[in-house]
């Protein structure tokens, strides 16, 4: 049976470890005394929402919501940055169950909605559709890299 719980301090060191095999996920460096130290940010400073995924006690996945606001409709929304499954427990429902749970969340909390970006070849879409996300084909999505200094 998969337990849904919301993240914090105390759930600290099972969440960096998922956090950090995400990262590694999307080839970035281990840092585990990064992860914790952003994790704890987030977390302490209430700049994010974190829900985690627990089967028989062991933590095997989580999703990362981040407040934002839309100007043009003058609501609130939460983009989900993060959806992570541990390999070992893929194709259980976990990711289901977090994204179901980050949509009840939403409305409970009267958000506009949840909003994403995914890579093109990413195969969680259909999840994604299947749950009733609408792909954006009237945008197109920028970004811009800060320079090093």
């Amino acid at each position: 049976m998969i337990t849904l719980i919301r993240g914090t301090l105390e759930h600290l060191d099972d969440l960096v470890s998922l956090f950090d095999e995400y990262r590694v996920f999307y080839e970035q460096a281990s840092d585990l005394q990064g992860a914790k130290s952003f994790l704890k940010d987030r977390i302490a400073n209430e700049e994010s929402i974190i829900f985690m995924a627990f089967i028989n006690n062991e933590a095997v996945g989580f999703t990362q919501l981040f407040p934002s606001f839309s100007s043009v409709s003058m609501q609130p929304f939460l983009i989900l940055n993060d959806l992570y499954v541990h390999k070992r427990f893929r194709q259980k429902g976990i990711g289901e169950a977090l994204l179901m749970h980050a949509q009840k969340y939403c409305s409970q909390l009267n958000y506009k909605g949840l909003g994403l970006e995914t890579a093109t070849d990413n195969p969680a879409q259909q999840l994604y559709e299947k749950l009733g996300w609408e792909k954006d084909t009237h945008c197109f999505h920028y970004f811009w890299t800060a320079p090093v200094q």
